[in-house]
Order: structure tokens, then sequence, then C-alpha cells
């Protein structure tokens, strides 16, 4: 069941996001992580628009929205390949004629994400808080 993040989810969401992010972004660092997840949790939560998808009552994926960017999409690693993640997807995309994201170029399970669901090329840059290339993406329903 898709629903609006609700501040309660917070723990479960980082779990999400840490679990995942430990298969996406091997390359980032411990220190890294935990500057990100201090950040998420402080900085991104209370500015982002958030929806959550729960299994059997537990929180298993999640988007966030800056806008139209994507900020966060991130699915619990045993439910990776099982069409949420598209379907998150598609329930963003009815608000957004076009929608843009940024994913690490190292991040081989994102860009193929991205790129399947037919997100295009921009740019990209280096991050700075972690040296790390990022690309950045556009999708156009």
């Amino acid at each position: 069941m898709i629903r609006a993040y609700k501040e309660t989810d917070l723990e479960e969401l980082l779990d999400v996001w840490y679990q995942s992010s430990l298969i996406a972004h091997p390359f980032l660092t411990l220190e890294f992580m935990e500057k990100e997840k201090k950040n998420i949790r402080d900085v991104y939560m209370p500015s982002v628009r958030t929806w959550v998808f729960t299994s059997q009552d537990r929180l298993v994926r999640f988007i966030s929205m800056i806008g139209n960017v994507v900020g966060a999409i991130f699915v619990m690693p045993e439910k990776q390949g099982q069409g949420i993640g598209s379907f998150l997807m598609d329930f963003v995309s009815q608000f957004h004629e076009e929608l843009e994201v940024e994913v690490f170029k190292d991040n081989k399970i994102g860009r193929q994400f991205y790129h399947k669901y037919g997100f295009r090329f921009i740019n990209e840059y280096i991050h700075k808080a972690s040296g790390h290339t990022l690309i950045r993406m556009k999708f156009t329903r």
C-alpha cells in the first residue's frame, strides 16, 4: 500500500535507505553514510514530500520529491526487482510532466533503473561532499 510519509516512519525509512545504500553505494565511506543519515533526519525529511510503500505493515520502499526532482527512491534489497520502484515512479509522474534525478555514476543499480524507466542523461559533475561523480538525468512523460 502506498501512503504519505508520517514522522513515525522515520526509523524504518532510515533502515530502508541504509540497507539499500550498502548495496547501491558500496563506494561511499561509512563516515559519509553516517553524515547522510543525520542529514536525512534533520535536513531532508522536513523539506521533502515523501510517500512510503508498506507490505505487511512494514515500510519497505519510499520515494521523496523536491518539486519535480526525485530526491530519493529506495527499496529494501529483498524487495528489489519486483516492479515497486517503477510503481513509485509512476505514482509521482502523475504530478509532473518532467522528472529529474541525480545518481552517482558508480551506482550501477540506480543508473540501470533510471535508464530502463526512460530517464536520459543531462550532465555530470563532481559531488563535493563525497568526491564521486553525479549524473543528472531527466524523464519526460
